[in-house]
């Protein structure tokens, strides 16, 4: 796969390959058609859970839409080499990004998990923020900064060195705490 191409032109030419139509995309997704434009074109970057989604029907990984290549092996991830992937917002329009990723595993083809390291960006404290439901497991470590993650009913705060592991079909949502940015390695597991 053409490593410079963007997240919303992997997902255009591998349904188009795949005779799969936006509407059908939409039905199947349970995504908004104009939703999945917006991807498409790169006018709105999606979170986590439209990309499981939309990769379940397109019958591929997640790591195919965001950096897959070939390398059968073990892959090293050197700390100056870390690139960004893709930045996510939440599911609305308007919202500003407040999450970058870098992966630590673009290179492995055939994977199971999605490692990164994540920049999570400082945002106005709200009552309400836009959670998040998708198949799989997620497991986080905060290196830098404190973390809020929003899980269902409850609320957890988390510090330099504590870590959550969770179910992902359970609704969610991770920001920075304190009006400050923080830094986390995730994994995040989607089944097959």
């Amino acid at each position: 796969m053409d490593s410079n191409k963007t997240v919303g032109s992997r997902i255009k030419s591998i349904r188009e390959a795949k005779s799969i139509s936006i509407e059908q995309l939409a039905e199947r997704s349970g995504l908004d058609i104009a939703q999945i434009r917006r991807i498409e074109e790169e006018k709105n970057l999606p979170s986590l859970a439209p990309l499981i989604k939309i990769a379940r029907v397109l019958g591929i990984r997640l790591g195919t839409l965001l950096d897959d290549q070939d390398a059968l092996g073990p892959v090293v991830s050197r700390c100056e080499e870390h690139r960004q992937t893709v930045s996510f917002s939440t599911a609305q329009a308007s919202s500003h990004t407040h999450m970058d990723y870098y992966s630590l595993a673009p290179d492995k083809t055939g994977r199971h998990i999605e490692p990164f390291i994540i920049q999570v960006a400082p945002q106005e404290k709200t009552d309400k923020y836009q959670l998040s439901t998708h198949e799989g497991e997620e497991f986080i470590y905060v290196l830098q900064g404190t973390l809020e993650i929003t899980y269902g009913a409850n609320n957890y705060h988390l510090s330099a060195g504590d870590s959550i592991y969770y179910d992902s079909i359970v609704a969610h949502h991770v920001h920075a705490e304190n009006g400050e940015g923080a830094k986390i390695l995730a994994v995040v597991y989607t089944p097959s």
